[in-house]
C-alpha cells in the first residue's frame, strides 16, 4: 500500500500542475519583423533595462507606462511605442510575469520613479489595459490612461484624462462588458472607433484567436492608434 501512495502523489501532482504549465506556456509570439524596433535608430534609443523595454526619443515631457496584453509576449508592441517615441512620446514597455499583467498589477511601481517627466501615462493592450486601469489610484504621478481594445473595472478619478480605442472587427474585446464599463469613465474620456481594425493588430504576434479578420492592414491600424495618441497627450 505505501508503494502504491508513493506512485499516486507525483502522478496526482503533475495532473494538476500540467494543465496550468502548458497553459502559461501558450502564449503568442511577435514577429520577426519586431527586431528592428527593438534596436535603437537615429531618433530613438532603445534600452533593454532588467526586462523591460525603454524607448527613450527627441521628447521630454512625456512618458507612456505599458502593459502588454494577456499571454502576448512583450516585445510584440515594440513598433508601435518605438514610433510612438518618434514622435515625442517616450515608452516604458513593460515585461509581466508568464505574459499576464494581472499577476502584477505594481509593475509600474518599478520604473515610475527613476525617470524625469512631466506628464506620464499608462495603459496597455485588453488585459494590460484593464490592469493598467487598476493601477492608477496607487501613483499620484499619473494624468492619464491609455487603452486599447480594453476596458477599466473600477471609477477612475475625474482629474485623469481617458484615451479608449478599439477597432469595428474586433471579435475578442466583449462589447456588452466595454459598454456596461463605460459607467467608470469620466468626463474627461475620448473615445476613438477604428473602422476596420480588429484585436490582434495592435501588436505584431500575428492572429489571435476568436478575433475577426481586419479589413485594414496592421500599419495602418497601427498609424491611426499613434495619430489618435499623439493628439490626446498633445
Amino acid at each position: 500500500m505505501k508503494s502504491k501512495k508513493k506512485i499516486i502523489m507525483p502522478i496526482t501532482i503533475l495532473i494538476i500542475i500540467l494543465p496550468i504549465y502548458l497553459y502559461l506556456n501558450d502564449y503568442y509570439k511577435p514577429t520577426s519583423d519586431v527586431n528592428i524596433y527593438l534596436k535603437s535608430n537615429n531618433l530613438v534609443k532603445v534600452e533593454k533595462i532588467d526586462k523591460d523595454y525603454y524607448f527613450d526619443g527627441p521628447g521630454t515631457n512625456d512618458i507612456f507606462i505599458f502593459y502588454p496584453g494577456g499571454k502576448v509576449k512583450k516585445e510584440s508592441y515594440a513598433p508601435l511605442l518605438n514610433k510612438l517615441s518618434e514622435n515625442g512620446i517616450d515608452c516604458l514597455l513593460i515585461d509581466m510575469p508568464f505574459n499576464l499583467a494581472i499577476i502584477n498589477i505594481n509593475a509600474a511601481n518599478r520604473v515610475i520613479n527613476n525617470y524625469q517627466y512631466q506628464n506620464w501615462y499608462i495603459g496597455g493592450h485588453s488585459l494590460g489595459g484593464a490592469t493598467a486601469s487598476m493601477y492608477l489610484s496607487k501613483n499620484d504621478k499619473l494624468s492619464g490612461l491609455i487603452l486599447l481594445a480594453a476596458y477599466p473595472n473600477k471609477k477612475i478619478n475625474n482629474n485623469i484624462k481617458v484615451l479608449s480605442i478599439y477597432g469595428t472587427n474586433d471579435g475578442v474585446l466583449d462589447l456588452e462588458k466595454y459598454n456596461e464599463n463605460k459607467k467608470y469613465w469620466n468626463d474627461l474620456t475620448q473615445e476613438i472607433i477604428i473602422e476596420g481594425a480588429n484585436h490582434a493588430q495592435f501588436g505584431n504576434y500575428g492572429n489571435q484567436k476568436k478575433d475577426n479578420k481586419a479589413t485594414i492592414t496592421r500599419e495602418e491600424q497601427q498609424q491611426k492608434t499613434i495619430d489618435a495618441i499623439i493628439n490626446f497627450i498633445k
